[in-house]
């Protein structure tokens, strides 16, 4: 007994530096299940910290010898130093695998993250779960064919699988496979499915017009915003509301505490002046603590089947203000975008402020390609890129604890 104490009372940080040996996330849970003391001193994602963790996906492995497994790679940039971000290919270090048996490359994609949550869509059925890679813990959310533009879904109509309204609100026929994998540009949700369910809430970017439509638990069908506009690139909850924005750069506003259920629409900010309007400038949203709004434009260019970043805008929107300013400095703060739902995060758990962190949202390649990834360093100016030589099946993704 007294040997079975001695090792449950090992020290804390003695513990933690042994922990940082075990790059298997199954491994780190079975160390933490050693005694109840273990459980208590670590913590249940390695490091403990709020940095964002990157999702590899299965194309990463290829390399390694895990080729007959379905295993997916979460790194964290903020651990890495400059020679492992000027890296082309993965490495051991700072890297846990995770097996996710729900998550097979060819069949199915992540569409968004948030609260610890990945959105993942089946390309076989258009069912679409929220899962936890940590606790493997999921939710269900209205599969694609409960989409608002959706007429009818017919699976045994092969080559003609559905009926929608296209992108000329045209009544057409699709394939089956072609409308899982383009339908669903990105989710967000509100919080985890599993705290305070009666207020959950998912919104969704969906459909050849980038509609927006929400979900609260019990609705059997995703329900279209109160606008038919359209082009959306980004949406956020933000103090209680619902923001989203455009590819021209207006803002909109929806207010979720209504009885009347959502009500809202068009910003009366209008789009910054010297905003471009393309495909290749791409809009994010970003809430922040002081109550501001930022507006972040991406410009990219494209480079045969790939796509690379060449430079940020940020634009600000004060509280109570109704103009947006330029923003050149975040200060001790970063933005952290791609499908995740898009977020600023303060420095105290990075080793550097005023940078943009990025992933690809915009490729719509299905086969292995480059993916833009990296950090865009503001006082710089400069571009630090990984996984220059890693080609992917499907986006790798922020989680955020």
């Amino acid at each position: 007994m007294d040997e079975i104490n001695r090792w449950a009372d090992i020290d804390e940080n003695l513990l933690k530096e042994i922990s940082k040996r075990f790059h298997a996330y199954d491994d780190y849970i079975q160390l933490r299940l050693v005694c109840k003391e273990w459980s208590l001193k670590l913590p249940k994602i390695p490091n403990g910290n709020k940095i964002p963790w990157l999702l590899l996906p299965d194309e990463t492995v290829k390399n390694h010898s895990y080729e007959d497994e379905e295993i997916y790679h979460l790194m964290q940039l903020a651990a890495a130093d400059d020679e492992t971000l000027d890296t082309c290919a993965l490495e051991e270090r700072d890297i846990y695998h995770v097996m996710l048996p729900e998550m097979q490359s060819y069949n199915k994609f992540i569409r968004g993250s948030g609260h610890g949550w990945f959105i993942v869509q089946s390309i076989s059925d258009g069912t679409m779960q929220m899962l936890n890679p940590f606790t493997n813990r999921r939710s269900y959310l209205p599969p694609v064919s409960a989409f608002p533009d959706i007429i009818d879904y017919q699976p045994d109509n092969h080559g003609d699988e559905y009926t929608l309204w296209d992108f000329r609100d045209i009544r057409s026929t699709m394939e089956r496979d072609l409308v899982h994998r383009r339908h669903v540009y990105k989710v967000i949700i509100n919080s985890s499915p599993e705290h305070d369910i009666e207020n959950f809430m998912a919104v969704v970017i969906f459909g050849p017009n980038r509609r927006l439509a929400f979900y609260k638990p019990g609705n059997m069908r995703w329900v279209e915003f109160p606008t038919r506009d359209k082009w959306f690139d980004d949406v956020i909850f933000f103090q209680e509301k619902i923001y989203a924005i455009n590819n021209y750069g207006q803002l909109y506003e929806f207010d979720t505490k209504t009885r009347a259920g959502l009500k809202g629409g068009i910003h009366e900010t209008r789009p910054p002046s010297k905003i471009f309007l393309s495909p290749l400038r791409h809009k994010y949203l970003i809430g922040c603590p002081s109550g501001s709004l930022l507006m972040l434009v991406r410009h990219i260019e494209k480079k045969g089947k790939e796509f690379e970043t060449s430079k940020f805008d940020i634009y600000e929107l004060k509280r109570n203000r109704k103009k947006w300013s330029t923003l050149d400095n975040l200060g001790n703060y970063i933005l952290v975008i791609g499908f995740n739902s898009s977020v600023q995060i303060p420095v105290p758990y990075l080793s550097k402020g005023n940078q943009i962190w990025f992933t690809d949202n915009l490729s719509l390649y299905y086969g292995p390609v480059a993916q833009d990834i990296g950090i865009f360093d503001l006082d710089h100016g400069s571009f630090h890129r990984v996984l220059l030589a890693v080609k992917f099946l499907c986006p790798p993704v922020w989680l955020l604890p």
